[in-house]
């Protein structure tokens, strides 16, 4: 059976999935585990990613410190730059034991052919890392005997990209962080110990967690180096009025109420990271424009999506001036002419960001 959607309800399911609706999680480790992960990025135009959606699922109330203590205490953990709840590392023993697996794409191929060849180079960082860790890659030697070329940014970027390999081999693992750069050291000392699931099962329960989090995914979906887009198998097979393409929906979300707030996004929010389901489910347009020169720029230089109940309605350009003690709120873009209600609730939020950093709110001519 193909349960047939409109396209409010696929946006319903996907907002509750991510918890941003008036039932806030309990807890930061209840968000993070809520959410599957979340992703690790150093920018902090507002606030660091993780942050910013930690403060979207539970307001002014978070305090960035929580999370730190869970990554000291060894209950969230840093895999491939993503934090994940500890327990999850069960589904990715199997994984790494077994890399790059039976069936692997063609990258994991070729890098882990890169680091068979420089199997001597990855004894050299173990070595270092046994008797001195941890230590930043800068600390540690580059000796490949095959350098890493690519035709991007990582190019002859040998240490860094060994040892992106050999977490995915299980050999090492972020054990923290010494300002940006992060820490490295032995998987054994960083990971806690968990009794590994099998492959084949531990595949499985991946697609259902994705699923879960996300409530709606695409049937299938292009492939990625980190985590993918679909969830196989998993869920209930649907089709949405109007948008097309087959979706797979989580079983149970449908019937839950669904209590509307309004929230303020993370560019890199899990909500809009899959760019071609956001556009087809929540009819959004939006691009990160950082790293486009300032005069093509439509939103902002770190612009973060408007959430009000099941529509993405608008993008807040601000910015965090620590030094100066402010937010600066530059403009705030309406997709649509905003009624009185809508524009009162996300004057609220932006309120509660600036309470939340600590910093006066000062608004220019546009926001």
């Amino acid at each position: 059976m193909v349960l047939e959607l409109t396209r409010q309800d696929a946006r319903r399911v996907a907002v509750r999935a991510q918890r941003l609706t008036a039932r806030r999680p309990e807890g930061v480790l209840d968000a993070v585990r809520a959410l599957s992960f979340l992703q690790h990025d150093p920018i902090a135009a507002v606030a660091p990613s993780a942050d910013l959606v930690l403060f979207s699922r539970l307001g002014s109330s978070y305090d960035p410190r929580e999370l730190a203590d869970l990554l000291d205490q060894q209950r969230v953990i840093d895999l491939h730059g993503l934090l994940r709840p500890a327990e999850d590392l069960a589904l990715f023993t199997a994984e790494m034991a077994q890399w790059p697996g039976p069936d692997p794409e063609s990258w994991h191929q070729q890098n882990a052919r890169w680091l068979e060849d420089n199997r001597g180079a990855r004894a050299d960082v173990l070595d270092l890392l046994r008797s001195d860790g941890p230590l930043t890659a800068a600390e540690l030697p580059d000796t490949c005997a095959r350098p890493w070329r690519s035709s991007g940014w990582n190019n002859r970027r040998n240490v860094t990209m060994l040892l992106e390999q050999m977490v995915r081999a299980g050999d090492v693992a972020v054990a923290g962080r010494r300002g940006r750069e992060k820490l490295w050291d032995l998987a054994e000392r960083v990971y806690p110990a968990v009794e590994p699931v099998p492959l084949a099962e531990a595949l499985r329960r991946r697609d259902e967690r994705r699923l879960r989090s996300l409530g709606v995914v695409r049937a299938t979906g292009p492939a990625t180096q980190t985590e993918p887009l679909d969830a196989g198998e998993q869920g209930e097979l649907a089709v949405i009025e109007g948008v097309k393409g087959r979706w797979r929906v989580a079983p149970g979300l449908l019937a839950e109420p669904f209590e509307p707030r309004t929230a303020l996004l993370s560019p890199l929010d899990r909500l809009l990271f899959d760019r071609t389901r956001m556009e087809r489910l929540f009819e959004f347009e939006y691009t990160l424009e950082m790293y486009k020169p300032a005069a093509a720029r439509r939103w902002g230089y770190y612009a973060l999506p408007v959430l009000h109940g099941d529509r993405l309605v608008g993008k807040l350009d601000a910015a965090a001036d620590r030094k100066a003690g402010r937010l600066v709120v530059h403009a705030v873009h309406q997709d649509f002419p905003w009624p009185r209600d809508v524009r009162a609730a996300v004057d609220d939020e932006i309120t509660d960001l600036a309470r939340w950093l600590e910093l006066d709110l000062e608004r220019s001519e546009g926001g």
